[in-house]
């Protein structure tokens, strides 16, 4: 289970959706026993088989994201992943989003803000992407071959972005920071989907500085005792980090941004707000 959040995610999400599709690999640990513990109605869990010889780039998490949207029977499939959670206050205006564009055919999704949690839950992280699109429409002939973003695919052999409009609200990325252990943990298990090895994960201290933002809101309230016991709370960088033509790169684009208002993350979707 490597210290993620699944059950605070599921629990976020289930006063939004009429029908809960989790899709729960085999595995030697208690994450399949934990998910059916939770005992809601709204829950489906389709138990699933990781092809274990697809090692291309991660594509294995693709794959499972499919499983669960392919048995997703509504109007609207809401994506979120096991580390991400939703804000309590923020149910009522989603719904009300989604219902306020549901006859508005231009619309083929709502994105969301992002707030990547990063060394301790009183930071984020601001060099990766800020926005994504996370609730989609079900008549869409759509794959998410990389799992974190949806394709629609108008034409057999190419398919593009969806057309977007903002959610109103933030999805909470809680996976970078888990306490060391976990991440470490993690990377063992995962690098041969990636044909690769991870390098040893000694703390989250090797990254520029000038990525992180004090985080000044509120925490969901199911994430409470998770916050307390699964995260980490000491931050340091490594005093033996060196800037990167990356971090300089990353640099100049949050100089533009803050001089020009601006807000130029990767984003996976075409903004029709």
């Amino acid at each position: 289970m490597n210290g993620f959040p699944f059950e605070e995610s599921i629990r976020s999400l289930l006063p939004l959706v009429d029908e809960y599709v989790i899709a729960v690999g085999s595995s030697a640990d208690e994450t399949y026993a934990r998910v059916k513990d939770i005992q809601n109605p709204k829950i489906r869990v389709i138990a699933t088989e990781w092809n274990e010889s697809m090692l291309d780039r991660g594509f294995v998490y693709g794959q499972q994201k499919m499983i669960a949207h392919f048995n997703c029977i509504g109007d609207w499939a809401f994506y979120l992943e096991a580390d991400e959670v939703l804000h309590e206050n923020d149910i009522d205006r989603i719904r009300d989003r989604v219902h306020s564009v549901h006859d508005d055919n231009r619309v083929e999704a709502l994105y969301f803000d992002f707030l990547h949690f990063y060394g301790t839950p009183n930071q984020t992280g601001i060099a990766g992407y800020r926005k994504a699109p996370r609730i989609i429409r079900n008549s869409l002939r759509v794959i998410s071959p990389d799992g974190l973003f949806f394709i629609v695919m108008d034409k057999n052999k190419s398919g593009r972005y969806p057309r977007a409009k903002y959610a109103g609200a933030s999805i909470y990325h809680y996976g970078h920071c888990r306490k060391v252990e976990y991440v470490r943990s993690k990377l063992s298990q995962i690098g041969k989907y990636w044909n690769t090895k991870h390098a040893h994960f000694h703390s989250y201290g090797n990254i520029d500085l000038a990525e992180l933002r004090e985080f000044v809101g509120t925490h969901p309230a199911v994430m409470k005792d998770w916050i307390s016991n699964s995260a980490e709370h000491v931050f340091v960088q490594s005093g033996s980090y060196i800037l990167t033509f990356k971090n300089l790169r990353n640099r100049v684009r949050f100089f533009i941004e803050r001089v020009l208002g601006l807000e130029i993350s990767k984003k996976h979707f075409q903004q029709l707000d």
